[in-house]
């Protein structure tokens, strides 16, 4: 054969590869066509067998039970009672607003008492409590920020003219709270919520009014309150306790966050505006009132939602009477109800002075004589009307430091340090570590022992 003039191929020339690249992809798409033909073989089962979970009669009686009313769909369905997600118990400090005043939460529990605004403007009564709490295991203040008139008691800038109103700048605040942390005496203000007279003066149309007479009701006391329901009224309160974090207190306490006592009496005598609670208004006798529960409930929850910026405790008072008659027809009235309560707050502090008790309550046929009894006898009401709670509520209740001459002779007593004592001690042995003491004055009883170590009956009153 002559090779003289055949043509060869070079080994580089892009024909031969490209011909060669085609045989291997068609090599690797049969190869990857059966590895998946055999994987998409079908595969069988044996599968466990079904049985019933309920037998026939069973069935049939659960039937006929539907047909007559007495069950629902949910029959046995047991709903968890703790949230699915909670709040972690700390959280960074860069997260919160920084109002430039440091003071820790106190580690062995809050032990305070309450200063009035004139005990503030006396600088020899403030130099000494300062001095005293220093000596003793007292380790904070209770401060009015709104008074029980609804003055606004320090400066605070707003752009709302109500909040304006009501500002009376008597106390520069901001200095009382440097001496504080100074001092390491953990600050609490008290916002007077629902019983406020400059407010209702000012926009009666938030407050209530005679049906008769058109003219401002007053209760017995000729206390002026504003009217729960409204959330202007909400908003108003919670600007003022921003302020007050913004100051740089570190719990925000609502009092009198209630609707007034009686109210359930003499409420269809009055005329005022439920907003969207009226959808939860029923004549049952058993729920009736219902309304008003929710409304200070949800305050609490939304007035906690506002102030969680501001990493500050959120605390209430409450009459300590609420835990032990649970949903009477007088809790429903004022609008508070215990448990619920708790379950939007961080502190709970129930007003439970033993001059406050009726005579025979509990048992006790002068609880004013029977301080130890009377703390003793009523935490075991809130041990109870706490137990479902789910969320992680601090007690920190309010103690009698004072001497209620109001009373019969016979049914009551002069308090000082013993009597003082013995309810701290009733707190104790129920695993109460927080308190707080009132006295109108600001004259507290010396020679406490505000921290007591109980060993055996020791301290038994």
């Amino acid at each position: 054969m002559n090779f003289k003039n055949t043509k060869l191929h070079s080994i580089n020339s892009p024909k031969l590869w490209s011909g060669v690249l085609l045989v291997v992809i068609s090599l690797f798409l049969t190869a990857c066509n059966s590895q998946g033909s055999s994987e998409n073989q079908t595969t069988y089962y044996n599968l466990p067998a079904v049985t019933n979970k309920y037998s026939e009669e069973e069935i049939v009686d659960f039937n006929s039970r539907i047909n007559r009313g007495q069950t629902n769909r949910y029959e046995g369905l047991v709903i968890r009672n703790t949230p699915l997600l909670q709040k972690p118990s700390e959280l960074p400090s860069a997260l919160f607003y920084d109002s430039g005043i440091d003071i820790p939460y106190p580690e062995e529990g809050v032990k305070g008492l309450y200063i009035t605004t004139d005990n503030l403007l006396d600088d020899e009564y403030f130099n000494y409590i300062i001095d005293y709490i220093d000596q003793t295991a007292l380790n904070a203040v209770v401060i009015d920020f709104k008074d029980d008139y609804g003055q606004i008691i320090p400066q605070i800038e707003s752009d709302n003219p109500l909040v304006e109103n009501s500002v009376v700048g008597l106390v520069d605040l901001q200095e009382k709270l440097k001496i504080f942390e100074e001092k390491g005496i953990y600050p609490i203000a008290r916002i007077v919520t629902f019983k406020d007279y400059m407010l209702a003066n000012l926009r009666p149309d938030v407050s209530f009014t005679d049906v008769e007479t058109g003219e401002l009701w007053s209760a017995d006391t000729g206390s002026l309150f504003i009217n729960p329901f409204s959330q202007e009224v909400w908003d108003y309160n919670i600007e003022v306790a921003i302020a007050a974090a913004k100051m740089g207190f570190k719990d925000i306490q609502f009092d009198y966050v209630r609707f007034p006592e009686g109210f359930h009496d003499f409420a269809d005598t009055l005329e005022y505006d439920i907003g969207d609670y009226a959808s939860y208004v029923t004549e049952d006798e058993e729920t009736e009132g219902g309304e008003r529960v929710m409304a200070i409930t949800d305050f609490l929850e939304y007035a906690r939602d506002q102030l969680a910026p501001y990493g500050v405790q959120v605390s209430a008072d409450v009459f300590g009477y609420t835990a032990v008659a649970g949903d009477a027809p007088d809790v429903r009235g004022i609008g508070q109800n215990f448990s619920q309560m708790a379950e939007h707050l961080d502190v709970i502090s129930s007003m439970i002075y033993p001059s406050h008790w009726d005579n025979g309550f509990f048992g006790i046929d002068y609880p004013d004589l029977n301080p130890f009894d009377a703390i003793d006898e009523y935490m075991y009401s809130e041990d109870q009307a706490l137990a479902d709670v789910s969320n992680p509520i601090v007690t920190r209740p309010w103690l009698q430091d004072f001497t209620a001459w109001y009373k019969i002779p016979g049914t009551f007593q002069e308090y000082g340090a013993d009597q003082v004592q013995a309810q701290i001690v009733a707190l104790k042995q129920h695993g109460v570590h927080e308190f707080l003491l009132w006295n109108a004055s600001g004259d507290y009883s010396e020679g406490v022992d505000y921290a007591p170590e109980i060993t055996g009956n020791e301290f038994y009153y």
